[in-house]
């Protein structure tokens, strides 16, 4: 398939990538790595008239610690996710998963925001952040900088709550060194998408647990941590996996499948963390 015609801009700073947005208005997509817009381009599922490249800001490629929290740019790739000292010590969960993403080639281009702003809910890595309790700051033009609650993020198949004149420009997560985590994922190869998955964060007594490919969009387990929170076993927690869920069939799983496998891998997921 061939995409519809576009218009190409090379944004210099992401001052530019705003005042690009800004300009084109719904018209306009941001471009990093172009592996979850291109496909879709080319099926005509997306029509941009105006492409802003924003692949090569440097100024939001990094991972910072600042006490209690670790930011990590939305253009560090998932090669840099995964290979950051930082994060293997402070974050180890987010950095271990960045590690599961596609083959080497897409990890050393695609990036992290890029991952996020997509909203796919097949995607590992909104999970692992909504597991986390982590937040997402994005920046406009006319209103400047807010920071969203992963929690609130998510709204829809493929979408956010992001504007149209918004750039993702950082992730934000909690420092949790020492804490237990686990990451589950079943697929039938090693490069497909999770039929599900599923991200445990346990840390002072609390757990957070995200799921993947179990509804419309990224989802937090909240029946499972609430059953957690109420002194429930593992195992009883995990037959809540699906509290709240909408698991759909497709060519991979029927519902009933997929709901089994929520309610294995929590279990699994909790028991590896320590939950």
């Amino acid at each position: 398939m061939i995409p519809a015609a576009f218009s190409y801009q090379r944004a210099d700073s992401a001052d530019a990538a705003l005042a690009a947005l800004a300009e084109h208005g719904d018209d306009a997509k941001l471009l990093a790595g172009g592996h979850s817009l291109l496909p879709l381009m080319k099926l005509r599922l997306a029509s941009p008239e105006v492409l802003v490249d924003v692949g090569r800001l440097a100024d939001l490629s990094y991972v910072r610690h600042d006490g209690d929290t670790v930011a990590v740019g939305a253009l560090t790739t998932h090669h840099d996710v995964h290979g950051s000292s930082v994060l293997r010590e402070q974050v180890p969960i987010l950095a271990h998963v960045a590690g599961q993403v596609g083959d080497p080639q897409v990890r050393h281009r695609g990036t992290i925001g890029g991952s996020i702003a997509h909203a796919d809910p097949a995607s590992d890595l909104p999970a692992v952040v909504l597991a986390l309790g982590g937040s997402f700051l994005v920046r406009s033009q006319a209103r400047g900088e807010r920071e969203i609650p992963a929690s609130e993020f998510f709204t829809g198949f493929l979408e956010s709550a992001m504007e149209p004149d918004e750039l993702l420009v950082e992730v934000r997560v909690p420092a949790v060194p020492g804490a237990g985590w686990s990451f589950q994922k079943f697929n039938r190869r090693a490069l497909d998408w999770a039929i599900v998955g599923v991200a445990a964060v346990s840390r002072n007594g609390a757990s957070g647990v995200g799921l993947v490919n179990m509804g419309s969009t990224p989802l937090l387990a909240s029946g499972v941590t609430d059953a957690l929170g109420q002194g429930a076993s593992v195992a009883d927690a995990a037959e809540h996996a699906v509290d709240g869920a909408e698991p759909q069939a497709d060519m991979n799983a029927t519902v009933e499948y997929r709901t089994h496998l929520a309610k294995v891998l929590v279990r699994r997921a909790l028991e590896e963390a320590g939950g």
